[in-house]
């Protein structure tokens, strides 16, 4: 097993680890968590044996094999097919051992005929034959098509060259795999399928991920990084967001009361320190108060609290596709990505497009924000639309030199400084971070930005391509929160299926070149791309598409077929079926609209009893509580006023699918 004890970590002056503990058992699926910066890299690094103690140690056994990804690509013209290839180093030892040993049996017939053998013996245990099969599984899996495999390294971006690093650390024989947000460079096709795998790995699992389905569905144990402490929880990422909460209530209990305990004491000593009748009395309070250990009040880590700002308009539809083709321009001609797109996008809607990497999803943004041209057909926008739009690469647009407040004020000139400092606050950027230059911030934080200024426009219609990329786990909560509560229309891009789960009540899927309605929730996705229904098998049968690649190809011809005698019996079943699946089709928005709103009342109503809790706390009254006592009746009044509008908007949906289902 892994034990670390009394483990001690800096990084120059900054202390990541002081006396920490912690023990991982063979076989466990372990997820590494915490704030960014909070040191879980440098613990990676400590276990790869790339950095030292400071104090205290790490054991970890000395025959296990470890496996991690690299960060870096340094073989650039080698296929990908064989630098996947390369990650089995014992295979790659065997072939290069078997090539030694036929050079000199070619020169000498009777000279290495038992050692050729013995190494083909030892080549066939360690599954050698099948290495080719193997990788490229794992390449299909990670999104390459057959063609692909044999490209060389040197012809892939970066997102897809680390998703060759990936594949060579899975193909590597190991007893302990280290795995750094695996998921970043990954669309939810190859998620889903990077989970089936690693759910049958038989070794250690350590894995740093801010995707928390990621984290629920491989892990089962936590360990958290908790200050400068380690602390272990078993169970997956729900199960730790349940044990930490009740923490976190016991913590602000035991502080409260400790924190009236001493005031108690203090009390006692200002009152009666300098009478002589109660010096001794006094003097023994003080030495209580001295001898008491405090206890450190906890927080959760993640300081934002941002929501997004009320549209000023609501006009409907917002944006009507007709015929739509979208693509590129190039040299060589049009490359056309999507063809025959209609859509009708009204307010309120709110669409999650899925589809792999490369079939469009990205385009089709593009074009909707009005960044990239169509090829063909039209997109009316209604008057009054205000798009907010978030690129995949959207923190490459901010200004490095300039602080986030100079970037905010240029977009609202006439609004006080003050005013500004307190909205971006609320995205955790304060003090001298405000009036600090971007460019040294972290991803993270440039995301945070990006994301503060397209809110501050006050948008209509969202259109998110990977808003969570960058994000840690608790501010992608703020984020799901925020898009919960979003009053205007929302196209989001994801592979945050905690993210697609909150802010999607319909899913269209991107595919061979078209845009065709999914009949289903994200599970029935999974399941779909796992191969358990037939519309899967169809799919996964279909040629690769070229839309990724050329233009698409012209529909075949539809072949004529003679009605059988019960066509008319069929016909009518169809017809049936249809009005079903259109009765269905009205049902399923305002459904998802009336779980979301139970949802939030849910997540409200705990506030609420939370906050009326604190109220009715010994000592809220008192007169050195009174900045605590004006939140809290702020924080009361406001959950009273959105538990009201949503009963009212519930009542309204439930009324709303009366009528659809007259």
């Amino acid at each position: 097993m892994i034990r670390i004890d009394q483990l001690s970590l800096r990084r120059g002056t900054k202390v990541l680890l002081e006396g920490a503990s912690a023990t991982i058992q063979p076989g466990e699926k372990v997820g590494l968590i915490g704030p960014n910066g909070a040191g879980k890299s440098s613990l990676f690094a400590l276990l790869r044996g790339e950095l030292g103690a400071d104090q205290g140690e790490v054991s970890i056994p000395a025959s296990w094999r470890i496996a991690y990804v690299a960060q870096d690509t340094t073989i650039e013209r080698a296929s990908a097919l064989e630098h996947v290839i390369d990650g089995d180093t014992r295979v790659r030892a065997l072939e290069k051992a078997i090539a030694l040993a036929e050079e000199s049996h070619a020169v000498d017939p009777t000279a290495g005929g038992e050692v050729l053998g013995e190494l083909h013996a030892q080549f066939a245990d360690a599954q050698g034959y099948t290495v080719k099969a193997r990788a490229e599984s794992l390449l299909l899996g990670l999104g390459f098509s057959l063609a692909e495999t044999r490209e060389p390294v040197s012809s892939f971006s970066g997102g897809w060259r680390m998703r060759l690093n990936l594949a060579q650390a899975l193909m590597s024989p190991s007893e302990l795999l280290l795995l750094d947000e695996p998921t970043n460079h990954l669309d939810l096709d190859a998620i889903v399928w990077l989970e089936q795998w690693l759910k049958r790995y038989l070794g250690t699992l350590v894995v740093i991920s801010h995707d928390r389905e990621f984290l629920d569905v491989i892990c089962e144990v936590m360990l958290h990084i908790d200050g400068t402490s380690l602390k272990r929880y078993t169970g997956n990422y729900s199960g730790f967001e349940v044990l930490r909460a009740e923490q976190l209530r016991q913590n602000r209990f035991a502080y409260d009361k400790q924190v009236r305990e001493i005031a108690h004491l203090q009390k006692f000593v200002d009152r009666f320190k300098a009478k002589a009748s109660k010096a001794k009395q006094a003097q023994s309070r003080v030495k209580a108060l001295e001898r008491m250990e405090r206890i450190a009040l906890a927080h959760l880590d993640s300081p934002c609290t941002f929501r997004f700002r009320e549209p000023l308009a609501a006009p409907d539809p917002m944006l009507v596709l007709e015929d739509l083709r979208c693509g590129y321009p190039s040299p060589e001609g049009e490359r056309t990505i999507l063809d025959r797109v209609n859509l009708v996008v009204r307010t309120g809607e709110r669409i999650g497009l899925l589809g792999a990497n490369g079939q469009g999803k990205s385009t089709l943004i593009k074009t909707l924000a009005g960044t990239l041209a169509p090829l063909g057909g039209s997109v009316r926008a209604a008057r009054g639309l205000a798009i907010g739009y978030f690129a995949q690469h959207q923190v490459d647009v901010l200004r490095l030199d300039e602080s986030p407040l100079a970037q905010l004020a240029r977009l609202a000139p006439q609004t006080r400084e003050q005013e500004l400092r307190d909205y971006l606050g609320s995205f955790d950027f304060r003090g001298d971070r405000v009036t600090a230059p971007v460019g040294p911030f972290s991803g993270g934080e440039k995301a945070r930005l990006a994301l503060a200024l397209i809110i501050w426009s006050r948008p209509n219609l969202l259109l998110l391509d990977e808003p969570t990329n960058h994000l840690d786990l608790e501010t992608r909560e703020v984020l799901t929160s925020a898009l919960a509560q979003f009053e205007g229309t929302v196209i989001v891009v994801a592979h945050d299926r905690s993210l697609l789960r909150a802010s999607a009540d319909q899913f269209l899927l991107v595919t061979h070149g078209r845009l065709e309605n999914f009949e289903g929730d994200l599970d029935d996705y999974r399941d779909w791309l796992l191969g358990k229904t037939p519309v899967v098998a169809a799919l996964a049968a279909a040629p690769e598409s070229a839309a990724s690649k050329s233009a698409v190809p012209e529909a075949a011809p539809v072949p004529v077929v003679q009605r059988a005698p019960d066509a008319v019996r069929r016909d009518q079943k169809r017809r049936d079926a249809e009005q079903r699946n259109a009765l269905a089709e009205k049902r399923r928005p305002i459904e998802s609209r009336i779980k979301r709103i139970e949802d939030q009342l849910g997540k409200l109503n705990a506030k609420r009893n939370a906050v009326e809790s604190a109220l009715a706390a010994d000592g809220v009254y008192e007169a050195g509580q009174k900045e605590s006592l004006r939140q809290l009746l702020l924080d009361q009044a406001y959950v009273l006023r959105e538990i009201q509008k949503l009963e009212e908007e519930w009542l309204e949906q439930h009324t709303a699918l009366e009528q659809v289902a007259a």
